[in-house]
């Protein structure tokens, strides 16, 4: 007497593909949103204006006069400029000027705009 196999149900493909890959979670960026975020992760991919930034934030007043930069990075006062430029252009530093110094100050919304984007 042959005993004969339960017979099991085949999945369908689609069925397969959903419990291997299940579809990811709407993301948080909205398709609009990406151009400007992207503009602003291409600006801060230079290794010194993160280090700008970085130097601006550690400040107690979190503002720095522009020529302080110079001999701190040990880059001209040219290519400082160049890059405060830069990064107030994208937004991320306000400036002010006090007679004939100007000083800079981060943006905290912007900043904060940047880490709710990735969190």
């Amino acid at each position: 007497m042959k005993i004969s196999q339960p017979m099991i149900a085949q999945p369908k493909e689609d069925e397969i593909a959903t419990r291997c890959c299940p579809p990811l979670m709407a993301g948080r960026l909205q398709p609009e949103d990406t151009a400007l975020l992207a503009s602003i992760f291409r600006v801060l991919g230079e290794p010194v204006r993160l280090q700008i930034l970085s130097l601006i934030a550690a400040q107690p007043t979190k503002e720095v006069y522009a020529c302080e930069l110079v001999e701190t990075l040990g880059i001209s006062q040219p290519t400082v400029s160049h890059h405060l430029k830069v990064l107030y252009g994208a937004g991320l530093l306000t400036k002010e000027r006090r007679g004939t110094s100007i000083y800079y100050r981060i943006l905290p919304k912007k900043l904060a705009m940047l880490r709710d984007a990735l969190s």
